[in-house]
This record gives structure tokens, C-alpha cells and sequence, in this order.
């Protein structure tokens, strides 16, 4: 990876940044699992590359886990004291306070067009692009093959019963963890969504408004409730307290039977030698209504007021052998058309060509709302309490409706 940015050093974004001697500060989200392959040894990689070409710019990188890495930023936004720049989870409520610069005033006309026409549409927010497409991924179900056929488990499933029956053969053979449920507040709403859309609904309507605690939601955390965590299929840690990053390390240790997981989890598994396949996520009665996608976000700034410099380093970071680079080292998707392409084409990258075909497709977080930061943040709060031994479901996605119809009636008022 280190000659791969090193070669990119001159190549991209080599304009006059228009001053010297700048700190560009940047926060962003841990995507390794391990001190190895953590994010910071990227972007340290990736900043040197760049002020070798740039000398009176230095970058500064700050990298948090994905528990904390929204929360870190909030507080230094109220604090009157944000990053230059953010890769987080959402920037809606940011942009809606004035507080980020429009990506067009940032990019150059080349890179702002390499991204994928979906993705940029989901970083507006009234029109206006302020949200950058970062990393993508999409959802699939792993399972551990060598579980399955130690429980005479001869296919993967297709519905919501062959996953409970899965489940129950697994337990019966001493699986620690027959179906891992991370509803913890790592990335609950990741989990979440993925439910609700094999479930037949989502987050909201097909017109935007927030449909919570619809009835068919209701039923799919009253079934997740039911035939999974209270007959003991998901494990000796309640969902509530699983976060992903616990859920897929005991996955690559053998440990689990099946779970919902994104590209990365593949590296992982594979470097501990476990034998997974890969399969869509069940639906209630089969396909669910969407694939679900999550996509990450780079924002910048007002507040430090390095417009030129911070343009003139995303236009390098969004360069198709950057791009490349990071898609690879964490098989993750990338958000540019050009190292799509490339990809796609590339026999090193096939085992992420299920996971490229399904993004296009792929229903994404309501990003575009200024309330969903807010949302998610309960999401992940709360979310775990509908599915305990004395949860309520449909108490708990009121609570969740009530809070999001607040946020927006807010945002309307304001």
C-alpha cells in the first residue's frame, strides 16, 4: 500500500494551495481490526505521500473507533472548535447548520464526476452535494460451513424459518454463537435496517417519511424477539451488548454460525482459516425488499478556513490509486466510477464482484435528513432493549418514531 501512494505522491492534487505553512486537521473512522491494519497507518501513509508534494501543508490524522469516531466530532463542532475535515457516518445535520463547505466548492470538476451518480445523491441535502462519498459496502449473510455440516446443515437459508432452524441445529451441536445479532451501540443501525428490509419495510416510506414503528417492523423485531433470542440462538452476550466488531471476531474464530456481514469480514475470516460461504440475506418468505448499502462520508469544515488546501488534498485522496488502495486494503467498495471499473475488471478483486453488483441496488440510510444522525444515535441506544428477555418491541420502535417525527417537526419549525 505504501508504494501504491507513494507513486500517486505528484499526481494528484498538485495545484497552488494558496498559502504555507497550514495544519489541515483530519478525524476519521476506524475500518481495521487489528493495531496491524488500523486506519491511522493509512492515512499517516496517505498524509506523508501527499505534503511530500505539498511542503507547506502538513496533515494531521486523527483516528477513532466507530463507537466513538461521530461522537469525537460532535463534541469538537459544539465546542466551536470542528476538524477541517471528518469522515464519519452523517453530515446532514452539520450541512444543515451552515457549518460545511458545498463539495463543489471543494473538488475539482473531474473528481466531483468520478463519483457514483447514487451515492452522490444520497450526500444532498436540499440539492446540494455536501456530503462526500467515501467507502461503500453491502450486506450479505456468512455462515461457517464447517458448523453447518458438523450440524447436518446442507444449505444456506433463504427464509427467516431456515434461519431459525439453522440456528436451532447449530445450538444443539454447541455453537457459542448460532446466530450472531450485534444490536450493540457499535452499529446497531446497520443490523437494524438490515431486519427491517428483509422484513418488507425499512427506516421509511417510499417517499422519505419515517415509518419507525410500522406494523411490519413490529413484527420482524417481535420475531427476532421470539425465535431467535429468547430460545437462546444468538449467543452468551445479549444483542444489545454484541457490537460488530466482537460479533465478527468471533466469527473468524470459529465461533459463529451465521451473521450479517460486509466485505471486510472476508480478510478477516480467511487469515484465521475458516471455511465461510456467502449467501443474500433471508428474507421474511424468501428475497428481501432491498440489498441494504451503507455508505461513509467525508466532509469539511467552515470553521478552520482552509477551503484551497483542503480541496487541493481531497481532489490526492480521491485519486483513482488512492481510492484503490484503501478499497483493497479493507474490501470495501469504492465510490468512484473509475476504480469501480477497474474492480470489476481486475481477477485480484473477484470476490468483491457480488458485493459491486449489488450497490447500485442497494437502499441506503436516510442520509439526506438532517434528523437521521440524532435517529441513529438512538437506534444504536436503544435498539438492543426491544429484542431482551423483558423488551417490548413496539414500546421500544414508538420511542424510536416519536423521536425521529420530533427531529423532523423540528427541523421544519427552525
Amino acid at each position: 500500500m505504501v508504494s501504491a501512494l507513494g507513486m500517486t505522491a505528484f499526481l494528484g492534487g498538485c495545484g497552488s494551495t494558496g498559502s504555507s505553512d497550514v495544519t489541515l486537521r483530519l478525524v476519521a473512522a476506524d475500518y481495521g481490526d487489528s493495531a496491524a491494519n488500523s486506519s491511522q497507518k493509512y492515512w499517516d501513509d496517505l498524509a506523508r505521500a501527499y505534503e511530500s508534494g505539498h511542503p507547506g501543508v502538513k496533515v494531521k490524522v486523527s483516528v477513532y473507533s466507530w463507537t466513538d469516531v461521530d461522537r469525537k466530532v460532535k463534541e469538537m463542532a459544539d465546542a466551536g472548535d470542528p476538524p477541517d475535515m471528518a469522515q464519519i457516518g452523517a453530515y446532514a445535520d452539520y450541512a444543515d447548520k451552515d457549518m460545511l463547505y458545498k463539495a463543489d466548492d471543494l473538488l475539482s470538476i473531474p473528481v466531483q464526476a468520478d463519483f457514483l451518480g447514487q451515492l452522490s445523491e444520497a450526500g444532498q441535502l436540499r440539492h446540494v452535494q455536501y456530503g462526500i462519498p467515501f467507502a461503500a459496502s453491502t450486506r450479505v449473510l456468512f455462515y461457517n460451513k464447517t458448523l453447518f455440516a458438523r450440524a447436518g446443515i446442507t444449505s444456506a437459508p433463504k427464509t427467516w424459518d431456515d434461519l431459525a432452524a439453522d440456528a436451532e441445529a447449530l445450538k444443539a451441536k454447541g455453537v457459542k454463537y448460532p446466530y450472531a445479532l450485534p444490536l450493540g451501540p457499535e452499529e446497531a443501525q446497520a443490523e437494524t435496517l438490515q431486519w427491517l428490509l428483509s422484513g418488507g419495510a425499512g427506516y421509511t416510506d417510499d417517499i422519505g417519511t419515517y415509518t419507525i414503528n410500522s406494523p411490519q417492523n413490529a413484527e420482524t423485531f417481535t420475531w427476532l424477539k421470539d425465535e431467535l433470542v429468547g430460545k437462546g440462538l444468538t449467543g452468551p452476550v445479549a444483542p444489545g451488548k454484541l457490537n460488530r466488531a466482537q460479533a465478527f471476531s468471533a466469527f473468524a474464530a470459529g465461533e459463529v454460525g451465521m451473521l450479517n456481514g460486509h466485505p471486510t469480514l472476508m480478510q478477516q475470516a480467511a487469515k484465521q482459516g475458516v471455511d465461510f460461504g456467502m449467501v443474500p440475506v433471508p428474507g421474511r418468505n424468501g428475497t428481501p425488499k432491498a440489498t441494504m448499502g451503507v455508505n461513509d462520508w467525508m466532509m469539511a469544515f467552515k470553521e478552520p478556513g482552509h477551503k484551497d488546501q483542503i480541496g487541493d488534498f481531497l481532489d490526492f485522496v480521491y485519486n483513482e490509486k488512492n481510492v484503490l488502495a484503501f478499497s483493497r486494503e479493507y474490501d470495501l467498495l469504492p465510490v468512484t466510477s473509475s476504480a469501480s471499473d477497474v474492480m470489476t475488471a481486475a481477477d485480484e478483486d473477484k470476490k468483491l464482484w457480488p458485493f459491486l453488483e449489488e450497490l447500485p441496488l442497494a437502499q441506503l440510510y436516510p442520509f439526506g435528513k438532517t434528523s437521521w444522525a440524532r435517529v441513529s444515535a438512538d437506534v444504536k441506544k436503544d435498539i438492543g432493549r426491544a429484542v431482551g428477555p423483558t423488551g417490548d418491541p413496539t414500546a421500544v420502535l414508538n420511542q424510536l418514531q416519536t423521536t425521529a417525527s420530533d427531529a423532523e417537526s423540528a427541523q421544519s419549525g427552525s
